[in-house]
């Protein structure tokens, strides 16, 4: 079962089913394979598994379809697996996030190649110590998940040769795209590539693309050009079967020492043995007809969607979580209150990551249809480089 976050984007939805269609090719041919998503779109992961139920699954073995471990992965997808198991009777075991891997590492550097193969087609040769390569990350209220984009960065920055290399994310924490791409153009390099480290397409990547096309319009002396985000890479989807298989040699355990639900990670002390909880029934399966699905129609945004409805939820885009008009990936509820690494779901086999502050968490408990729980705040949430840099769009469009 491959659990994807689902996105109002048709275009994203659709790249994420091809995925899935061409996962079976790696599995053994005996397995059934099926998919659904965490909200917006369709099937939902419940129609997933019941698909799965009504072929004769007795066990089923689930991958989060995420990059990193942030609140869907560690939160969401395991509160629904474990109420499922629970009200059917059958085995759910949960595998874990895609992660930092090699293999993920040759497929993000393959379309960064690719990007400068064709921009030294067109505009002759650029030496690779005179380029800087900017990464842009989902970005999480997760310092762990956030952590592993610069991890990722590194790797491809010492791994590749690049001059220089910047970090930057789409949403929730600091340097937003904007402020992350403007710093970049400050430091002297003849090309900046701007690679989206996201598996599919939507609005974050129009978002990251648009201001990547407005700082570069701004200096025109540098030349920006954009890789490709992942897809169905065939390393991407080696590293999808690894994470399904591997369930069966054991617990894949998440990295738990820097999980901020686990860890007193510094300066989200207070999140500590947070309850586990689903926060998306309210835009389970809706697609193009939740709120702020069409970023046509949006009142702050002309030609992409910038976030600025997360900074004013008074502008009639906010319907309780701020979902960014309808992106791909993460759709800034990173809010994580989720820490069940997810092993053994609904059955209570030995090693699930309880923090002991007296929740059963192989058990996911089921609170996620009412509103009334309150996210912790995002400590940075006033950080200037965070999504507070979007304030000076609203001015000038006012």
């Amino acid at each position: 079962m491959l659990c994807g976050h689902g996105s109002r984007s048709q275009a994203a939805v659709d790249e994420f089913a091809t995925l899935a269609e061409k996962l079976p090719a790696l599995l053994p041919p005996e397995w059934e394979v099926e998919h659904g998503y965490l909200e917006f779109a369709n099937p939902v992961l419940r129609d997933g598994l019941d698909r799965l139920r009504a072929k004769g699954c007795t066990r089923i073995l689930a991958a989060p379809g995420m990059l990193f471990a942030a609140m869907h992965a560690k939160n969401d997808i395991p509160t629904v697996l474990n109420t499922y198991a629970r009200d059917h009777g059958i085995r759910v075991d949960y595998g874990r996030e895609l992660g930092v891997d090699p293999k993920m590492i040759r497929a993000a550097a393959e379309r960064i190649e690719a990007a400068c193969a064709q921009a030294d087609a067109e505009d002759g040769p650029v030496a690779r110590h005179d380029t800087l390569l900017v990464v842009i990350g989902r970005g999480a209220s997760d310092p762990d998940a956030n952590g592993n984009v610069s991890k990722v960065a590194r790797l491809l920055w010492e791994g590749m040769g690049f001059g220089w290399c910047e970090v930057g994310y789409s949403g929730v924490t600091f340097p937003l795209v904007e402020p992350a791409l403007e710093h970049a153009a400050k430091l002297g390099y003849r090309r900046v590539v701007v690679f989206p480290y996201f598996l599919f397409t939507g609005v974050l990547i129009d978002r990251i693309y648009g201001f990547a096309d407005m700082v570069a319009k701004a200096h025109p002396e540098i030349r920006f050009v954009k890789a490709g985000y992942l897809d169905a890479h065939p390393q991407v989807l080696a590293t999808f079967a690894e994470r399904v298989t591997e369930i069966l040699d054991g617990p894949p355990a998440m990295n738990c020492g820097m999980c901020k639900y686990r860890a007193q990670v510094l300066g989200f002390e207070a999140e500590v043995g947070a309850p586990q909880e689903s926060h998306h029934h309210h835009v389970e399966g809706q697609g193009a007809q939740a709120p702020g699905s069409n970023v046509a129609d949006c009142r702050l945004c002309d030609d992409f969607c910038t976030g600025a409805c997360r900074l004013d939820m008074d502008h009639g885009h906010g319907h309780g979580h701020g979902h960014d008009h309808g992106h791909s990936h993460d759709h800034g509820h990173d809010h994580a209150h989720g820490h069940d690494h997810g092993h053994g779901h609904g059955h209570g086999h030995g090693h699930d990551h309880s923090h002991d502050h007296g929740h059963d968490h192989g058990h996911g408990h089921s609170h996620g249809h009412g509103h009334d729980h309150h996210h912790p705040p995002y400590p940075h949430a006033d950080h200037p480089l965070g999504p507070e840099s979007v304030r000076k769009h609203l001015k000038d469009r006012s």
